[in-house]
């Protein structure tokens, strides 16, 4: 399947919009800490799987974690409350991409959603030899989609030094 293809609603595979992802999942008594919090590898967890979705939604391959940026935790997410996490590709480099999340805790009793974290993370697709692979550009339409794309390149460039950047890795 190449990256032109069209997704079953005809949308075109490379748009941000195409590689959204939007997980939700119930914080049970496992999945806390002693003071009834959602612990924070387990969000951590499901961060990095809503994430490699929207990756490999983008590229058609099977996608890994190449690097994770900071991960500030705002608000603690309870037990019994709900986790809704909200993932996009915001640019693609040659063979790694970065890709966005945003997360949210709603609590369904009180009717409130609180937004709890976001993050950043660097996906690498691999092809079915496991060798990294070149992805299409994400196509950009919205001005908060333009503005995450320009800054993917500020945070790439933080990562990896200052400097001309080449748009390989």
């Amino acid at each position: 399947m190449s990256n032109d293809s069209l997704l079953p609603d005809g949308m075109a595979r490379h748009s941000v919009r195409a590689s959204q992802v939007e997980m939700t999942e119930l914080v049970l008594p496992n999945d806390t800490n002693q003071l009834g919090n959602l612990l924070g590898g387990r969000l951590m967890h499901m961060m990095d799987i809503a994430m490699a979705i929207a990756a490999a939604r983008h590229s058609g391959l099977v996608c890994v974690t190449a690097s994770v940026d900071r991960i500030d935790f705002h608000h603690p997410i309870r037990l019994g409350q709900v986790v809704v996490l909200r993932s996009s590709v915001n640019r693609v480099f040659r063979t790694s991409m970065e890709v966005g999340v945003k997360v949210y805790c709603e609590d369904i009793r009180q009717g409130t959603r609180t937004h709890t974290n976001s993050a950043y993370m660097t996906f690498v697709g691999l092809n079915e030899n496991g060798v990294p692979t070149p992805s299409s550009q994400v196509i950009t339409e919205t001005e908060d989609e333009h503005r995450r794309f320009r800054e993917a390149l500020e945070r790439r460039e933080r990562r990896v030094g200052t400097g001309r950047m080449t748009d390989d890795r």
